[in-house]
């Protein structure tokens, strides 16, 4: 499943992750949201960047766990509970936010249970 970014052709497996990971630009993101009925929003993006950095200094990406620990203690005290602030990751992406995340950030898709 190819998708068109800037005037060229960006080749991802069959459910949309990147193959090339250097052919990640924001606007291979905005494409693959649309695709996904997902539509992007500054949280969005604050979490797909974030996924951006956190593999090219690990090497990995982050899991749900490492998600709800270490972002929400940075997204205010509203956040400060793991359960809320799970509920409001699967309330931007409601079928699996890591999944969605890796696709978003063109990142290999992540093991299951991640």
């Amino acid at each position: 499943m190819d998708i068109e970014v800037s005037g060229h052709v960006v080749q991802t497996d069959e459910q949309g992750y990147l193959l090339v990971l250097e052919d990640w630009s924001e606007e291979f993101a905005e494409k693959t949201a649309a695709r996904d009925n997902v539509h992007l929003f500054d949280d969005h993006w604050g979490l797909i960047l974030y996924f951006r950095d956190y593999y090219q200094a690990s090497g990995s990406v982050p899991t749900m766990h490492t998600l709800v620990r270490t972002l929400g203690q940075q997204h205010g005290a509203h956040f400060q509970d793991e359960k809320t602030y799970g509920k409001f990751l699967y309330k931007l992406f409601p079928s699996d936010p890591v999944r969605a995340l890796c696709k978003l950030a063109g990142l290999p898709k992540p093991p299951p249970d991640t």
